[in-house]
């Protein structure tokens, strides 16, 4: 294989001899994974510096450890008392130091443990460690430094969130390929089907997003569905394409079964493991799953298509991901990772999020019924939604952004506009007695505009 970067933009770049070795490893592993990898994925690695450095001090410096880049005072981290009054059960070397790259290693497996609870289908497979992100939008510019060149193809149903296109088109330089997400009353397998075997004409490598339950519209798929797409990935890659497959699952958890029983796997556990050519990713994190959206505490996990050489492969994106978040923010923050840790062992927790869920399932509920009710029907039709946070409308006869600035500034309401019809509305920050008054406003809203 060649050491220099294969992008003709970088010809000139010689590789790390760390990164050197990474790839050949990866090379012997999994081929086809080092063909998905960006000219900055080949690049990467994570560097034996000073963090490897400090790591072997902190295992065998008996006597004094001068490698750690904080100020220490005892036996603990230097801290003002301003600072540190304000934590309760969480101590100063649990919230000052920094952590490492990867996450806190009590955490990670913790989150492991979360995964393969509420995947039972993931048992029975060979996947990474999660490595720890800032949220899951890190976790998208990860999958961006490692597998995204310029010019690459991603697809993506077009009902979508916004940053995907900052992120991958803006600041990457690659295409977002769309297709219609909704087709007879569900997901639109058919076109996604389609959408991959035309857009993997011509090209070795798709990567493809799959956002459930969906921002914007609040739909996961059912369990038919979910096979039908994990089959058309899985066709697709037999047919030759490399195919980078990012599951976003920032809203998992969060089912309400409205309409019809739906997917409660993540549909990462459905294609891990399935094919030489089909790279799996799981972005989650407990920013919407446990509410701690200001935490920032999210998690990229890879499932490799082979089972058989899974433990090689994540070793080696393991590193090359704790060289890009090295290389980009150092580490995650150490409070963050220390909440999130301790929230998931705590024996409250289930009961907790029952309670929180079956609080949103009430306005989902209620938002279903509401949405749905033929009075509105001259006004807009309800896309299908099951989960999550929220459900979109497509109006008729107006324009979405002169409703919603209508709405706004006649009625006081605030809604989402996400397309030339298409409006969105969170109800999960709508108390269960505020429906019924958002949509009767949002109707006159539209018939004002009519």
């Amino acid at each position: 294989m060649t050491h220099r970067n294969r992008s003709d933009a970088n010809a000139d770049v010689v590789l790390n001899p760390l990164a050197i070795a990474l790839n050949e490893k990866l090379e012997k592993a999994a081929p086809e994974i080092l063909e998905m990898l960006s000219a900055m994925g080949r690049r990467l690695y994570f560097p034996k510096g000073i963090l490897s450095q400090s790591a072997e001090a902190k295992q065998k410096a008996k006597r004094f450890n001068a490698t750690i880049g904080i100020a220490t005072e005892g036996d603990g981290p230097m801290h003002l008392a301003s600072a540190a009054k304000h934590l309760a059960d969480i101590t100063p070397a649990e919230a000052f130091p920094y952590a490492p790259p990867a996450g806190q290693p009590a955490l990670r497996e913790g989150w492991r443990d979360k995964q393969l609870a509420e995947n039972p289908s993931l048992r029975d497979k060979r996947i990474g460690l999660p490595v720890v992100t800032s949220a899951i939008t890190h976790g998208i510019s990860l999958v961006g430094d490692l597998f995204v060149d310029p010019g690459d193809c991603i697809v993506i149903p077009d009902k979508l969130w916004g940053n995907y296109r900052l992120t991958y088109e803006v600041q990457r330089g690659a295409k977002i390929a769309t297709f219609p997400f909704f087709a007879e009353g569900g997901f639109n397998v058919d076109g996604f089907a389609q959408a991959l075997a035309e857009n993997a004409a011509g090209r070795d490598k798709l990567i493809v997003v799959l956002n459930f339950p969906n921002n914007p519209t609040g739909y996961m798929p059912t369990l038919a569905e979910s096979k039908a797409l994990i089959a058309a990935l899985i066709a697709q890659a037999k047919a030759g394409t490399r195919i980078v497959a990012v599951f976003d699952d920032a809203y998992f958890g969060l089912f309400y079964h409205l309409g019809a029983q739906s997917m409660t796997e993540s549909l990462f556990a459905l294609a891990a493991n399935q094919h030489p050519n089909l790279l799996a990713i799981k972005l989650d994190g407990a920013t919407k799953e446990l509410f701690v959206w200001g935490l920032r505490c999210g998690f990229i996990t890879i499932g490799p298509g082979r089972a058989e050489t899974a433990d090689e492969v994540c070793e080696v994106l393991d590193a090359k991901l704790r060289g890009a978040i090295r290389g980009g923010i150092s580490n995650i923050p150490q409070l963050s990772q220390s909440i999130v840790r301790k929230v998931l062992a705590s024996p409250t927790i289930a009961a907790e999020r029952g309670q929180k869920l079956a609080t949103l399932k009430a306005r989902a509920e209620k938002v279903y019924e509401v949405a749905n009710d033929s009075r509105f029907a001259e006004s807009w039709d309800v896309y299908p939604f099951n989960s999550g946070y929220f459900m979109c409308l497509a109006v008729k006869g107006a324009e979405a952004e002169k409703v919603r600035l209508h709405l706004l500034d006649t009625y006081g309401i605030g809604v989402i506009a996400t397309g030339p019809t298409d409006i969105r509305v969170a109800f999960s920050c709508l108390e269960v007695a505020d429906v019924e008054p958002l949509f009767a406003d949002l109707h006159k809203a539209v018939q004002d505009m009519r």
